[in-house]
């Protein structure tokens, strides 16, 4: 297994939820971590700071990923920061909720430019050096939507089943010294807004009868980021709701 201590990370969508749980779980192992955040200054500023006191190199990237050429600025901002990135999270996500029939062009591309593009240029900016340098991990965050088809969600659906073939690619393309996987996380963080009659049902979908923690999501990366020999899977995180058919 490898060390993260030492390892310079960007995690994008990293200022707040599970996100901002993967930074300071990084931050914690000794990586150096540059925090993205699309709206969030404050939360990714007190995150720093909280970061900077366990010892590591923390700064704040601000970025909207939707916006032609965004990946590549931030890609070239997180190598100017901390001095290489050796680890990239591909967490900043967008949820387009609507009825299939109401999707409009513009919750298409705001889904797909977000969660598939982006990933895909940050990805094709730093993997490249990352090969160069001889050493890498490409770690992209999806939803267990992209492997059940869920009509009122399609934009995000489709996006994050993409997100899963993109892994698979990448895993090719900057092989050997670069691992890239994913993880497909379930219920783990209810909006703030779930009442106890939501979380239940949701609950009440997955094999194991309850929701997570953003802590599955933390050990699944962990364990990526550290792994020797897994390269091109997705790890599955959502006590069995994708088996629930």
């Amino acid at each position: 297994m490898i060390d993260p201590a030492g390892k310079k990370a960007l995690v994008t969508g990293g200022a707040r939820r599970v996100g901002a749980d993967m930074v300071s779980a990084l931050a914690s192992c000794g990586t150096d971590v540059a925090i993205h955040h699309r709206s969030s200054p404050d939360d990714a500023e007190a995150l720093a700071a909280a970061c900077r006191e366990r010892g590591v190199n923390a700064v704040v990237l601000q970025a909207d990923l939707s916006q032609p050429g965004a990946a590549e600025a931030l890609a070239q901002q997180a190598e100017d920061a901390l001095g290489g990135v050796d680890i990239l999270i591909n967490s900043a996500s967008t949820w387009e909720s609507a009825p299939f029939d109401q999707v409009d062009r513009a919750m298409w591309d705001r889904a797909l430019a977000t969660n598939l593009t982006a990933p895909m240029f940050l990805s094709q900016a730093l993997g490249a050096r990352m090969a160069e340098r001889g050493f890498g991990r490409i770690v992209n965050i999806g939803d267990v939507a992209g492997l059940r088809p869920w009509p009122h969600r399609a934009p995000h659906s489709v996006s994050k089943a993409g997100l899963v073939m993109l892994t698979r690619i990448l895993a090719q393309a900057y092989a050997p010294h670069v691992l890239a996987n994913a993880i497909i996380p379930g219920p783990v963080l209810m909006p703030d807004d779930t009442g106890p009659d939501v979380a239940a049902n949701v609950a009440s979908e997955t094999v194991l009868q309850r929701i997570g923690t953003p802590g599955d999501v933390v050990d699944a990366m962990l364990y990526l980021v550290s792994a020797e020999y897994v390269t091109g899977q997705s790890l599955v995180v959502d006590g069995g709701q994708a088996e629930r058919t």
